[in-house]
């Protein structure tokens, strides 16, 4: 499964739609808009989960963030406090803004969309994905206690824990970090 597909399953698809208004891009864009940037958010995330401190501080944040308001609430997108939020969990995801930015830089490039359309889209696109996330595990409570017994639960799929390859993030993130 993957975000676009985990977005529509939890009836984050009006969601989507929503990202697309707030931002200025029509459908199509959006969509090859979350196909670019989904990898990296989910590679973040495998990243940052490989080790029970990090799942802990993931389902943490499922249980208590109410990431799930912005799949039910989808108007929420445009507002500031959503904004910051997204921002929050990028630095969880990546770590620095920088990694963020470059992240943003390479999808526009891959995308033909502008940068800053991604900028602004790229935080608003990580709380649904926190939102849509949420849904699956019924608020963090469906993930188990220890990576190593892949306690991901119903976010293994999705975030490619029995996958070998992490494809082009793996060359966006080594690019990101060539920065530093």
């Amino acid at each position: 499964m993957n975000l676009m597909d985990l977005l529509k399953a939890s009836g984050g698809g009006n969601s989507v739609g929503q990202l697309a208004k707030t931002v200025g891009l029509g459908s199509a864009d959006t969509s090859k808009l979350v196909e670019a940037l989904a990898p990296a958010l989910m590679r973040g995330m495998q990243k940052n989960t490989a080790d029970d401190s990090g799942l802990a501080g993931l389902r943490s944040a499922l249980q208590t963030g109410g990431h799930d308001r912005y799949i039910d609430n989808p108007e929420l997108l445009a507002s500031e406090a959503t904004r910051n939020d997204g921002n929050n969990i990028l630095g969880h995801i990546f770590g620095s803004k920088d990694v963020s930015r470059n992240v943003a830089a390479v999808a526009a490039k891959d995308t033909g969309i502008d940068a800053s359309l991604i900028k602004k889209a790229l935080p608003l696109l990580a709380t649904l994905a926190m939102g849509a996330m949420s849904k699956k595990t019924s608020a963090g409570r469906d993930i188990g206690s220890s990576a190593a017994s892949g306690g991901l639960g119903p976010l293994g799929d999705l975030l490619g824990m029995g996958s070998k390859s992490g494809g082009g993030l793996d060359d966006i993130l080594g690019m990101a970090r060539k920065f530093f």
